[in-house]
C-alpha cells in the first residue's frame, strides 16, 4: 500500500461573517491553497473552530469544501470527541462523499489511559467509512498518545495510514519514525515552527495553520525538505519562524485568522469563547508580513 497523506496538508479556517459561515470567504480560502500547490485539506480541525459547529453547520462545511475544491486535492475532515459511541454515532450520520480520510483527535479532557486510547480508536476504525489520521495533541488533550500506542495502532489496522504528532517531543517523533509501522504509515508534523527538524527526522509532511495564509511557501518548504534540499528549507523556515510564533500568542486560529483578513481571504471574526488577536499581536504581524512581502510568494 502506498502512503495516501504525505506533502502539506492545510488545517482551514472556517471563515464568519456577522455570526454565520462566510462560504464566499471559505471558497477563496479554499481556491487560495489548492493554487498554492498544497496536497490535502483538512476541514473541521481545531483551527477550523469545529467545536463551535453545529452539525447541520459541519456537514455543510463539508459538502461545500468537496464541491469547490472539485478532486483537484485531497479532502480530510475531522471528526473527534472525547465520548467514544457519540462519536461514532457523529461519523455514521455524514455521508463522506468525496471525503479521502478521517482525522481524530485523541479524546480531551477525560485523560484516558495508554489503553483506553488504543480502545476508542479501534472502535473507530470498526465503523469507518474511509482512512484514519491519528491526531496525538497533549497540549489540547491533556494526555499524550505515546509512541508505543501509536505504532500499535498503526500495525492493528490498516485504516490508520497517517498520525498528525503535535506532542512537540523530537524524541517521540523519532521514535515513531523509527519503530516498526507499516510502510503504508504517514508521520506528519502537527507543529509549524518544528517542521524543519521533523522533515530531517524523517516524517512525511505536515498538517499546517500558517499555511492557510501562505500555501505556496510552506509547500515549497516541505518539498525540499522531503527532496533533502535543507538550505531551501531551512530559508524559508527562518523567513517565516517569528511569524509562525505570533500566530499562536492568542490562541489559535485568531493569528492566522488576522493574516487571512490582511490578505484580503476572510475576515478575522471568531466564536466565543475565542477572540481576535490584541492590537500589540498585530501590529507586529504587520511588521513582519509587510517584510515577507519582499522575500516570499503567498
Amino acid at each position: 500500500m502506498r502512503k495516501l497523506f504525505t506533502g502539506t496538508g492545510v488545517a482551514l479556517v472556517t471563515p464568519f461573517k456577522n455570526g454565520v459561515v462566510d462560504y464566499d470567504g471559505l471558497e477563496r480560502l479554499i481556491n487560495h491553497n489548492i493554487e498554492g500547490g498544497v496536497e490535502f485539506l483538512v476541514s473541521l480541525g481545531t483551527t477550523g473552530e469545529s467545536v463551535t459547529l453545529t452539525e447541520v453547520e459541519k456537514h455543510a462545511v463539508l459538502d461545500f469544501t468537496v464541491k469547490i475544491a472539485a478532486g483537484r486535492v485531497s479532502i480530510v475532515a475531522g471528526f473527534g470527541g472525547s465520548n467514544t459511541a457519540a462519536l461514532i454515532e457523529s461519523i455514521k450520520n455524514y455521508h463522506f462523499k468525496g471525503i479521502d480520510g478521517i482525522l481524530s483527535a485523541s479524546p480531551a479532557y477525560n485523560k484516558p489511559t495508554q489503553e483506553g486510547i488504543y480502545q476508542h480508536f479501534m472502535a473507530i476504525a470498526a465503523i469507518a467509512p474511509c482512512p484514519i489520521i491519528l491526531y496525538n495533541v497533549p497540549g489540547r488533550t491533556a494526555s499524550n498518545m505515546t509512541a508505543a500506542t501509536t505504532l500499535r495502532l498503526a500495525n492493528a489496522s490498516d485504516t490508520f495510514v497517517a498520525i498528525k504528532e503535535a506532542s512537540g517531543s523530537l524524541a517521540q517523533c523519532m521514535e515513531i519514525v523509527n519503530g516498526a509501522k507499516p510502510a503504508h504509515f504517514s508521520v506528519l508534523s502537527g507543529d509549524d515552527n518544528l517542521t524543519l527538524p521533523m522533515l530531517a527526522c524523517g516524517m512525511d509532511g505536515l498538517v499546517s495553520v500558517i499555511a492557510n495564509a501562505y500555501p505556496k511557501a510552506y509547500s515549497d518548504l516541505v518539498r525540499a525538505g522531503l527532496a533533502g534540499d535543507f538550505a531551501k528549507a531551512r530559508k524559508l523556515h527562518y523567513s517565516f519562524m517569528d511569524l509562525v510564533e505570533l500566530l499562536f500568542v492568542d490562541g489559535n486560529p485568531a493569528g492566522v485568522k488576522y493574516a487571512l483578513q490582511q490578505l484580503g481571504i476572510c475576515a478575522e471574526e471568531l466564536r466565543l469563547p475565542l477572540v481576535p488577536a490584541t492590537d500589540a499581536t498585530k501590529k507586529s504581524m504587520d511588521v513582519i508580513m509587510t517584510k515577507l512581502k519582499a522575500v516570499v510568494l503567498t
